[in-house]
This record gives structure tokens, C-alpha cells and sequence, in this order.
């Protein structure tokens, strides 16, 4: 068993070349992608490029995960953007209350760890991610694309307003941003299919500097990043009233679940993938040191990256080592190289961010769950339409009551199967039934019913009426039901009202009540709740067994 050694486990001198060659690669990746996706949230550069250094150092020294890239994502800094300006935070507050954001989104991640919460994961359910994350991705391509043609759009505002907005703006188009966003476009596409392990991020990059300065672009209108501040992050604890630190729980919590299921989803598929074991809740931990520090050192909220942990996975590598040779490089970057970012053109940034986040849309996951589950392809349609009409916030919480309302659909209408039912005019004493393939045996004038589903509030009066509808349908001479709940694992107050009532019914029609196969758990709960008075459990009362005689092996 491979014994945890932080970030160098896994590291050997075979594969120390590779890792550190991957580490450069990731470096090449992220630096564009963490700059832009600080745009994209509202943020300075250095948010972006602070988050490569102290969290994620942090982060490769607890996870579990060999692979799991941490940084911020495309997700993140939309769900950032929109929630805090929904507060009406702007300027230089809103960094500020990012910071504290990520801080307290870093606690909750810290509080599901030590209470073991990573089953959590298992609540936002697949329809529910594509949904969310692929009206998110669709929020930034909106800013994005405006980037790329070179006009301003004021933040704030919901996706309606802002391609409104967008839309009336079309004649302010900069004709050399088009071009330049156009040309960055093609490589990156093209690059992606000749030569995947390139980082051509950074090759766009590197031209659009180059040219911009070359032919002056910036004289033509073409935006540039502008001076970025240099230095390593400071540490400090934002300064903000206890009141709008409540004011950033919801959106808090809201990146926390949606960082549990994406990130450990993503972290148990490559464990699985690669043949190694993760702990979903030292990940958890790994997630919540992350964020602390983020929002510490005047970054904003991390999470799991897909995109460059794919990137990461198809260099070969597997251990976290990429990780650290980036925070070094990031830290290098900030000491001695943002006079180098000064001129980086705007359009090119929108453009390497609109490549990253095109594949998050959704559309093929949405048609593929169409062909397999319409009413769960809806909830995801319902969410990516939310989060664009009622923001992410909005459309979450849409999604989430979609979901619940789907669940108790399900669970409202358990199927009824009749397992057998002997007539008492049978020639002989046991009459023989198939049932599922299956031959069982039964005393004359009994029916065994079976249903595979908790009894409660939501279907305790449905499976009543479906008993009597079968009692009802049943040849004449039946003196005795017998419901099989080996299926049924619970009952609450409610469902065990609807057995009272079904027990009732049954006796004044001169039937008997009787169930068969329960587990011990719910035989304790039926006893607790009064139901074994009028009732004979076979799985105690031999002489009801013997008496009807129903094989339940």
C-alpha cells in the first residue's frame, strides 16, 4: 500500500523528468487561464496568478488526489462575478469581499471534512451540473465575446440584459480585435488537434504581445491588460462588517456543493482511471485549506480544475509535483516578470478563456440525457436556464426544487407486484404460481404483494389505494394478504397511517394483514410505531407460516 508522502508521492527518479516537463506545461496553461478567469470574476491579474502559489501549495501537501489540479475555474469566477455584484459590490471592494468569499467557503469545506460530509457530492445529481455549470459558461462566453470584438460592456446585469446590450453595441466593433481574437481562435483550435501537448495558451499569448506592440495596436483601440502589480501576495483578513460577511454564505455555500461534486467526481475517475485509491473527505480538507488561503492572500474561491487536470493526466503525469513547479514559477513571474503582462491585448485573453469554456456549454451531455431520461434532461435544461433568467444563485436553487419534486414523483408511485394468489378452489393443497420466473408456493386464498420503496408521506396513500385496487380485482375466495417488504427499508408516521387504514380496510372486507421478509431495522421501526398489533411478521411468528405456508426463499 502506498504510503502518503504529500506532494512527492508518486515521485521517482524514473519519472522526476516528466513530472517537472508537465509542471512547465501546466505553468504554460494556467498563467493565461488565471488571468483571464480573474477578469472574467471582476478581479485584478494578481488574483489570478496569487491563486497558483500559497493555496495551491497548501492544497498538494493534504489531498489525496494524485492528479487533481486546484485553481480557479471558469465556474467559479462567473458564480464570483454574479453574486457579488448582486450585492451591489463594485471597485475595489469587490476583491475584498471575494477574499472573504473564498474564506468562508474554505470553513465549509473544513466543517463537511471533520464531520465526514463527502457523500455530499451524490446531491447535485448530473443533469443538475451540466445545467449549471453550462449556463455559467454561457454567462462568460457572452463577456468574453464582447472582449473579442473589441467593445465595453458595463458589468453587472443578468445574460438578457448584457446581450441586449451587446447586441446594440454591434457597430462599435474594433475591426483589429476581431481580427486578432479570429487568428487566436484558429490556432487554438487547430493547435488543440496537430499538437495537443503544446500550450498554446501561451503561444497566443506570446504573438498577441508581440504584435500589439509591433504594429501599436493599442493606438487602434485594441485593450490591453495594463500594469499588473508585482510582488508576492500579502497576508490579511478582509476587513468587512459581520453583516456582509452573512451576506456572502448563500454564494459561499453554493461554490462549496458545487466544488464537492464536480471535484471529487473528477478526483474518483482518475483514481479509478489510474489504478490508486483517494479519501473523499482528506479532499475535502484539501478544498477547504485551499480556499482559506486564497482568501488570505487577496485570491478569490479554487476549486477542481477539469481542463488542466486533463491536460495534466494526458502528459502522463500522476503525481502533484506539476503543481509545485508552477507555484515556483508563478512566484518568479510575480518577482520579476508582470512588466511583461502589461501589453498582453484583451481580445487574446477572451479569446483562450471562450476556447476553455466552449466545451462546458453542455449540449452534447444535454442530448445524450434527452435520449435517456427526458424528465432529468429537464431539470438540467431548467437550470441552464436559470442561472441565464435568475442568476446562479437563482437558477440553483430552481434546479434543486426541480429535483426534489422529480424524486418525490418517483417515489410517489412505487410499482405493485402481485406475487401470487392461490384459489381456493385449487385441486390441490398448495397451488402453484409463477411469478417473475420464479415458482413459489402459497396456502389456498392468500395474495403476496411486494413493492421495493420507503412508505411515507409522499406514496403512503398511493400504495394503500393500489392494494385495494388489487384486492378488489382479485378472484373470489382470498381470506388473507401478505406484503412482502424485503424492498421497503423505512416507514415514517405517515406511511404507517396509510398501513393502519389499509389493515382496517382489510379486516372489514374479512381479510387478514400479514408481512413477510423484514429487515430488522424496519421491524423494530413497525413495532415502534404500533403496526405489529394487528399484524403477523412471518419472520417471528412461526405458526403464520406454517399456517399460510408461502415460501419467501
Amino acid at each position: 500500500m502506498d504510503r502518503w508522502r504529500g506532494p512527492l508521492r508518486g515521485v521517482t527518479r524514473e519519472n522526476v523528468g516528466r513530472e517537472t516537463l508537465a509542471g512547465v506545461t501546466l505553468l504554460a496553461i494556467a498563467i493565461p487561464l488565471n488571468i483571464g478567469y480573474a477578469q472574467t470574476a471582476g478581479l485584478p491579474a494578481t488574483a489570478g496568478l496569487y491563486a497558483l502559489i500559497f493555496p495551491a501549495v497548501a492544497y498538494t501537501f493534504v489531498v489525496s488526489s494524485r492528479q487533481v489540479v486546484v485553481s480557479p475555474d471558469a465556474a467559479a469566477a462567473a458564480l464570483v462575478f454574479s453574486s457579488l455584484t448582486a450585492l451591489g459590490v463594485a471597485g475595489e471592494n469587490l476583491a475584498m469581499m471575494a477574499a472573504a468569499q473564498a474564506i468562508l467557503s474554505g470553513a465549509m469545506f473544513l466543517v463537511a471534512a471533520v464531520l465526514r460530509l463527502g457523500f455530499l457530492a451524490s446531491f447535485l445529481s448530473k443533469p443538475i451540473l451540466i445545467g449549471f455549470v453550462g449556463g455559467l459558461a454561457l454567462d462568460i462566453l457572452l463577456s468574453q465575446t464582447a472582449k473579442m470584438l473589441g467593445i465595453h460592456l458595463p458589468r453587472g446585469g443578468e445574460f438578457i440584459e448584457q446581450a441586449s446590450r451587446l447586441l446594440v453595441s454591434l457597430e462599435e466593433i474594433n475591426t483589429w480585435s476581431l481580427g486578432m481574437s479570429l487568428v487566436a481562435v484558429a490556432i487554438l483550435l487547430a493547435g488543440r488537434r496537430l499538437a495537443s501537448i503544446v500550450p498554446w495558451a501561451l503561444v497566443v499569448l506570446v504573438l498577441g504581445v508581440l504584435i500589439t506592440d509591433w504594429l501599436d495596436l493599442e493606438a487602434s483601440g485594441v485593450a490591453v491588460l495594463g500594469e499588473v502589480a508585482g510582488g508576492p501576495p500579502t497576508f490579511a483578513v478582509p476587513h468587512i462588517s459581520i453583516g456582509a460577511w452573512l451576506s456572502l454564505v448563500p454564494s459561499a455555500f453554493a461554490l462549496t456543493m458545487v466544488t464537492i461534486a464536480e471535484g471529487l467526481l473528477v478526483s474518483r475517475s482518475y483514481a479509478e482511471q489510474n489504478g490508486y485509491r483517494t479519501r473523499p473527505n482528506r479532499d475535502l480538507f484539501a478544498f477547504g485549506t485551499a480556499n482559506l488561503l486564497a482568501g488570505l492572500s487577496s485570491s478569490f474561491a479554487v476549486g477542481s480544475s477539469t481542463s488542466r487536470t486533463a491536460a495534466m493526466d494526458a502528459a502522463g503525469s500522476r503525481t502533484q509535483l506539476p503543481t509545485l513547479v508552477t507555484a515556483c514559477g508563478a512566484l518568479l513571474l510575480l518577482l520579476f516578470g508582470t512588466s511583461m503582462l502589461a501589453m498582453i491585448p484583451t481580445p487574446v485573453i477572451g479569446a483562450i478563456v471562450a476556447v476553455a469554456v466552449y466545451r462546458l456549454l453542455g449540449f452534447a451531455e444535454l442530448k445524450s440525457l434527452w435520449g435517456q431520461s427526458r424528465s432529468e434532461c429537464l431539470v438540467g435544461i431548467s437550470c441552464f436556464v436559470g442561472v441565464l433568467v435568475f442568476g446562479p444563485l437563482g437558477g440553483l436553487g430552481m434546479a434543486f426544487v426541480l429535483s426534489l419534486v422529480n424524486l418525490a414523483r418517483r417515489a410517489s408511485h412505487p410499482q405493485i407486484d402481485m406475487l401470487g394468489l392461490a384459489d381456493e378452489s385449487s385441486a390441490e393443497s398448495d397451488a402453484v404460481f409463477v411469478a417473475r420466473n420464479d415458482l413459489r408456493q402459497t396456502a389456498p386464498g392468500v395474495m403476496v404483494l411486494r413493492f421495493a420503496a420507503p412508505v411515507f408521506f409522499a406514496n403512503g396513500a398511493e400504495i394503500a389505494e393500489g392494494i385495494k385496487e388489487r384486492v378488489r380485482a382479485a378472484p373470489p375466495g382470498a381470506r388473507a394478504v401478505v406484503l412482502d417488504l424485503e424492498g421497503v427499508s423505512d416507514i415514517d408516521v405517515t406511511g404507517a397511517e396509510s398501513m393502519r387504514e389499509i389493515a382496517t380496510w382489510l379486516e372489514r372486507s374479512g381479510l387478514s394483514l400479514s408481512f413477510s421478509r423484514v429487515r430488522s431495522e424496519l421491524r423494530v421501526r413497525l413495532a415502534h410505531l404500533g403496526l405489529t398489533a394487528r399484524t403477523a411478521l412471518f419472520a417471528t411468528n412461526r405458526e403464520a407460516v406454517d399456517a399460510l405456508r408461502v415460501d419467501v426463499e
